[in-house]
């Protein structure tokens, strides 16, 4: 497990369980009812040693055999009605767990949506894949048969102690001896399997990591030839949780052991003692039959406490691992938000004393100020003036990408502001932001649904028109040759496309709602030198409908902007049009020297 996530909350079992209340609230009555049916289901248990204490004491002793078969009726209705009673126990709770399950999953992924993407960076995916799928079938399975029985069994112990208690108190005062060892034993357990519970299931959502890693990664590892040391390094991973929950097998096996052997040792002291009193007279045979009848009904409850307790303890692990998740903060909205826009004139985009610096708190997406990481951007002006294009060229790791990311507020500025027509970003709904500015990413990200679907995420109201209009921007007249056209299923990850098929579609999908701002991170990278040209030509006119913004590595990408700005060392070094800035500026003319000869040795 990462240090990240390697953190427990000091909160017991109890509290932590509590949580669960407001996704249980709502089907409270059926499980509720549940309870009292397997509450009554298990004292028609107890009452079968009181049948056999008269059946004993009476007929048995006269020799009367109408009332030793009236007895065995009555113990076969009772066992009847206790099997049933069980039964609809659990068709009382089934229907309910299952929704409160699909609620919390439902729940869950509708707050990852919301979640800063500094959360995303930092949090492993396996371990959000194992909260939403294992964690949480664990809460159902705890709340279909542990939560229930946890209360059922504490009933039946109490009931059960009275019957015995009331038969021969004597005999009862053995039989709760051992309460108190085990009571002791059982708190040091509980602190101890919470600990390996936790570990074992911070150890999947690791392994779930690597599996999923594996197969998205599958092209690498084999066409390097690594699938030895990754199968290595997974079984050291198995190997490693094998070994935590053989931890947690010898510590449920100790108290399972324990919770057997007490009970069992105090039972057979009981019996030694009433057979005496039963020669010496003191006791009827029949009230020795139903006190062991009694004691021997208890041996599941008393036995099943080390079980439902590991059970709980997991659920309770479980129920703090997604509530780890569900306490991050939502990103940020202000009160001015809810504000209505009114009408602005036209002003572009600009960047007003903008920098930015990663946040240090892992997992959230709250600025860290001063004592966080090194700033990336620095006092950052820039003014893309309406329906103009702006290029932002830089070197490797100036700053380019997280620059873009900041208008559509993927990240928060740490400082200054950025306004779109003078609107300042920071107080705008994210839904109306998002409607305002489109973007496109350098990894095109594809989903696993059809291609016009894809698409068709850009811009929620297009139709068909915008969709095809879309495709021939981005030249993707590939899509016409595809089973489905646009129906076509594209594969997880759009895997069953190329690189420049994918890169083509992640344009159609900025552009298809004619977005009045446009920010796109090196759009064209995956293309060859003939599909370049004829994007660069349809996007032309694309560019004179909008306000963008564009990274570029490329002179024939630069080529598109009206002007072009230098980004370096997370500052803007120069702003003019390609040719001012090749006469000007010596790193810019040595970043794209160095571009111009790639770029001539894949014609080459």
């Amino acid at each position: 497990m990462t240090e990240t996530h390697a953190v427990a909350k000091d909160r017991s079992a109890v509290r932590s369980l509590l949580r669960l209340w407001p996704y249980v609230r709502p089907v409270r009555a059926r499980l509720l009812t549940a309870a009292v049916v397997a509450i009554v289901a298990s004292c028609l248990g107890l009452v079968m040693p009181l049948v056999l204490k008269w059946v004993v004491d009476g007929p048995v002793t006269d020799r009367d055999p109408g009332g030793v078969w009236l007895g065995a009726l009555v113990l076969l209705v009772l066992g009847v009605a206790e099997a049933v009673l069980f039964g609809v126990r659990r068709w009382l709770v089934a229907r309910p767990l299952a929704s409160v399950e699909a609620a919390m999953r439902a729940g869950l992924y509708r707050h990852l949506q919301r979640l800063p993407i500094a959360f995303h960076d930092r949090w492993p995916s396996g371990q959000l894949l194992s909260r939403g799928t294992t964690d949480l079938m664990l809460v159902r399975l705890f709340l279909a048969f542990p939560l229930t029985f946890l209360l059922v069994n504490s009933v039946t112990i109490l009931v059960g102690f009275v019957i015995l208690l009331i038969q021969d108190w004597s005999l009862g005062l053995v039989l709760l001896l051992p309460v108190v060892p085990l009571v002791i034993f059982c708190s040091l357990f509980e602190t101890k399997y919470s600990l390996v519970a936790r570990q074992a299931q911070d150890q999947v959502g690791d392994l779930t990591t690597v599996v999923e890693e594996g197969v998205l990664g599958i092209r690498i590892i084999k066409g390097f030839g690594r699938h030895r040391s990754q199968s290595l390094a997974f079984r050291a991973m198995t190997e490693r949780l094998r070994g935590t929950e053989l931890r947690k097998a010898r510590l449920l096996a100790g108290i399972w052991a324990l919770i057997t052997a007490v009970p069992e040792l105090a039972i057979g002291v009981a019996l030694v003692l009433g057979t005496i009193q039963v020669a010496d007279g003191g006791l009827s045979a029949g009230t020795l039959v139903a006190f062991l009848s009694t004691a021997l009904t208890l041996r599941w409850p008393v036995e099943s406490i080390g079980f439902l307790l590991a059970i709980s303890q997991e659920t309770a692990t479980a129920t703090e691992r997604f509530f780890e998740v569900m306490d991050v903060p939502r990103e940020t909205e202000t009160a001015r938000e809810t504000v209505p826009a009114g009408p602005r004139r036209p002003d572009g985009l600009r960047f007003e004393g903008v920098s930015f610096r990663y946040p240090a708190d892992p997992g959230t997406g709250a600025d860290s100020g001063a004592g966080g990481s090194v700033p990336v951007l620095a006092g950052i002006d820039l003014h893309i003036g309406p329906g103009e294009t702006m290029a932002l060229v830089g070197a490797t790791g100036s700053g380019k990408t997280t620059l873009t990311a900041l208008v559509p507020r993927l990240h928060e500025v740490t400082s200054g502001r950025i306004t779109l027509d003078g609107e300042d970003i920071a107080l705008m709904e994210r839904r109306r932001l998002r409607e305002l500015v489109s973007v496109a990413f350098e990894e095109p990200t594809l989903f696993s649904t059809s291609i016009g679907e894809n698409v068709l995420m850009g811009a929620a109201d297009a139709d068909e028109d915008a969709l095809r209009r879309a495709l021939d921007v981005a030249q993707a007249g590939f899509v016409g040759e595809l089973p489905e056209g646009t129906g076509t299923e594209v594969g997880e990850q759009g895997h069953s496309l190329s690189g420049g098929q994918r890169q083509r579609l992640a344009l159609a999908r900025a552009v298809v709602g004619r977005p009045r701002f446009l920010v796109l991170d090196d759009p064209l990278s995956a293309l060859d030198v003939h599909t370049e040209a004829l994007v660069e030509a349809a996007l032309r006119q694309v560019l004179r409908e909008t306000t963008a913004l564009v990274v570029a590595h490329r002179p024939s990408t630069v080529l598109l902007a009206d002007r072009v700005a230098l980004l370096s060392r997370g500052r803007i070094a120069a702003v003019g049009t390609h040719q001012e800035l090749l006469r000007s500026n010596e790193e810019y003319a040595w970043l794209m020297s160095g571009a111009a000869e790639g770029n001539g040795a894949s014609k080459r």
